[in-house]
C-alpha cells in the first residue's frame, strides 16, 4: 500500500509537471528532473518506477502527449504541422512521437488532428 508520504510526493510531482512543464525540454533526464524537484535521483526513480509503475520516459512522454493533444485540439493552432508540434512538446523524432502518441491515444497524431475539428 502507498502511504500518505508517497501520495504527497506523487501529487507534488504531478503538480510540478503540470505547472513547470519540464518535459518540454527534449533532453530532460531523470537527473535533471530530480535536481529541479530538489529530490535525490534514487527517490524519484523509486517513486516513478515502483509507486507509479512506469518507466521514466513513459512518465515524461505521457505529459508530452497530453500537451500535444491540447495543441492538436486547439483551433487557433491548426496551422502547425505535426513536426512543429512534436518539437514543441519535447520529442526529438517523428517516429518516437508517433509511436508514443499511438500508444497513449490509439490513434496517429494525424488521425487525432482530423477528428478534433
Amino acid at each position: 500500500t502507498i502511504d500518505d508520504e508517497k501520495n504527497k510526493q506523487i501529487e507534488s510531482l504531478k503538480d510540478f509537471m503540470i505547472e513547470k512543464e519540464p518535459y518540454l525540454d527534449s533532453s530532460l533526464t531523470i537527473q535533471d528532473l530530480a535536481e529541479q524537484l530538489k529530490m535525490p535521483v534514487k527517490d524519484l526513480s523509486v517513486l516513478i518506477n515502483l509507486y507509479m509503475n512506469k518507466h521514466f520516459f513513459d512518465f515524461i512522454n505521457e505529459y508530452r502527449i497530453e500537451k500535444a493533444k491540447k495543441i492538436l485540439r486547439d483551433s487557433s493552432q491548426k496551422s502547425l504541422t505535426i513536426l512543429e508540434i512534436l518539437y514543441q512538446v519535447g520529442f526529438n523524432s517523428k517516429s518516437s512521437f508517433s509511436t508514443s502518441f499511438k500508444k497513449y491515444t490509439g490513434k496517429t497524431p494525424t488521425d487525432f488532428k482530423k477528428n478534433s475539428f
